[in-house]
């Protein structure tokens, strides 16, 4: 069987979860089936990669319009292919061009939805639309579609009623406990941290979804000694970008032990945050599975998260860690409730090594890539791929 693995990230360059998504099963099916993976970008040396870039003639168009000029050329190379299986709208044109061509089954991962994040609309003006079209047009005639999540599955068939509910398979998000793993190493001693003090942490990008805004307000009602780790950068908006910075600079002229990170970080030294960290805080207001959450819990890491989406099929309510109610119509009380839930967590050592202990070997027990990518592949086998 060869399978075309369709995305817009690949390393080296990887934004966000659905990059690591597509990387890790990347690595992992290999061990069973021939996968090509078609992607955007830099140019890539490895084997049965494929780059496209924007037509020339589209270089000044909506970034929407670019993107999907992308997927053409990802349809247009894309032969001999048992299966072709996208990621995010960004492929998604591609994907189902390339089904319809060759005949063959196009698989759609659902790594978030675009009617569930409307605020990307101050993000791309009009391109939203069309971002929202070509995730719809990918997932309504797809063959299969994968969700991340439980909770994924059901905002699916909320909002694309016209997919048959059979049509939906869960499979979760997966961990590399061989790469995620405790390992303090020096990133404390480089950043100033006091490792006699109390850590939180965060790892995230600049994004409406991923709540930096309520974790920095949050901060401001954590116990005095506790201290941040803001790993956050590449802001969707300038708008962002601005609120962010003003409420750092706030929170820091508040208190002290606030250390922001704007680059972005490889994995090594995310480890190591984790690792350093008493309690990983995850304020998101919409998340699929996420991740992180498996990340620093994999790293022995106490979680604080909010309870959207996924998230509590990760993180295990008073097991290993601590899930806080959000409602957009009140989110100072989510604020509050995120630093109270911090601040207990901090407090006792003891039950934050515990929980830490509980998340790791959840992480290595329940979220293997090799069974993800195994459970992958036998959805294309249902679908008469060989």
């Amino acid at each position: 069987m060869r399978v075309g693995m369709m995305t817009r990230e690949y390393p080296p360059e990887i934004y966000g979860g659905a990059g690591v998504h597509v990387t890790e099963l990347t690595r992992f099916m290999r061990d069973i089936v021939d996968v090509d993976v078609h992607c955007m970008g830099a140019p890539r040396d490895e084997a049965n990669v494929y780059v496209h870039g924007v037509d020339p003639e589209l270089e000044n168009a909506n970034g929407a319009i670019k993107t999907l000029s992308t997927g053409l050329r990802m349809a247009n190379a894309a032969t001999g292919l048992d299966v072709v299986h996208s990621h995010t709208w960004y492929s998604g044109l591609g994907g189902h061009l390339t089904g319809l061509l060759y005949d063959i089954p196009h698989v759609v991962t659902a790594h978030s939805l675009e009617p569930d994040r409307p605020w990307k609309r101050e993000q791309l003006g009009g391109g939203y639309d069309i971002s929202s079209w070509s995730e719809k047009n990918a997932m309504e005639h797809a063959d299969a579609v994968i969700a991340v999540s439980s909770g994924m599955k059901d905002a699916i068939l909320r909002a694309y009623p016209r997919i048959d509910a059979d049509k939906v398979h869960v499979v979760l998000n997966g961990i590399d406990p061989e790469r995620w793993f405790p390992e303090t190493g020096t990133i404390a001693e480089e950043l100033g941290v006091d490792t006699s003090r109390p850590v939180a942490s965060f790892v995230g990008r600049i994004t409406r979804q991923k709540g930096v805004p309520h974790l920095l307000k949050a901060a401001q009602h954590f116990d005095e000694d506790i201290q941040l780790i803001l790993c956050a950068g590449a802001p969707d908006t300038p708008e962002i970008a601005e609120e962010t910075n003003a409420l750092v600079e706030q929170l820091r002229a508040e208190r002290d032990g606030v250390f922001w990170v704007q680059d972005m970080l490889p994995p090594e030294r995310i480890r190591e945050v984790y690792s350093t960290s008493d309690v990983f805080v995850c304020p998101s207001i919409y998340e699929p599975l996420g991740i992180v959450n498996l990340e620093a819990m994999a790293c022995g890491t106490a979680v604080v998260a909010s309870r959207v989406g996924g998230i509590p099929e990760v993180v295990v309510d008073g097991t290993t860690g601590t899930l806080v109610d959000y409602d957009e119509n009140d989110p100072e009380t989510f604020e509050r409730g995120i630093a109270e839930a911090v601040n207990a967590v901090a407090a006792d050592k003891e039950s934050s090594a515990r929980m830490g202990d509980a998340g790791r070997e959840r992480a290595v027990s329940d979220f293997s890539w090799a069974t993800i990518a195994q459970e992958t592949v036998d959805i294309y086998k249902k679908l008469g791929a060989s």
